[in-house]
């Protein structure tokens, strides 16, 4: 019902009419899901659970010849969601052969290092092996 009929429509008091509002506002409210959460809280979930990639470490991923499956590449992003649940923030996650240091607050892989290379690591509060 747009605002014009809802205008024209008769009532016999107030209260009917803020009845009206009030449902109709109940109805523009946010959809649910079955757990509660609103269609703005799963679609933020997507966004934190979707692992990304920095262009260095796509680079160094393309450089070192790093080709993850999509078993690692699951290892990595669970061992990035137990980092973050434990306040680590610059994480060193380890996979198999192959160590990456992720950004838990933006979800982000900042760079890769295969068994063959240094393995020095700076700037990290924690670390998973996955």
């Amino acid at each position: 019902m747009n605002s014009n009929q809802l205008i024209n429509r008769n009532f016999t008091s107030i209260e009917q009419m803020q009845e009206l509002v009030g449902n109709r506002q109940k109805q523009n409210k946010a959809v649910h899901s079955g757990d509660g959460r609103s269609f703005g809280e799963i679609l933020d979930s997507l966004k934190t659970e979707s692992l990304t990639f920095s262009k260095h470490a796509n680079e160094r991923l393309k450089s070192r010849n790093i080709d993850l499956s999509n078993a690692q590449l699951e290892r990595l992003s669970s061992g990035t969601k137990k980092a973050m649940e434990k306040g680590i923030k610059e994480s060193l996650v380890m996979v198999d052969d192959y160590a990456f240091i992720v950004n838990t607050k933006n979800n982000t892989v900042i760079t890769a290092v295969s068994g063959n290379d240094d393995k020095i690591f700076t700037n990290i509060d924690g670390a998973v092996i996955a």
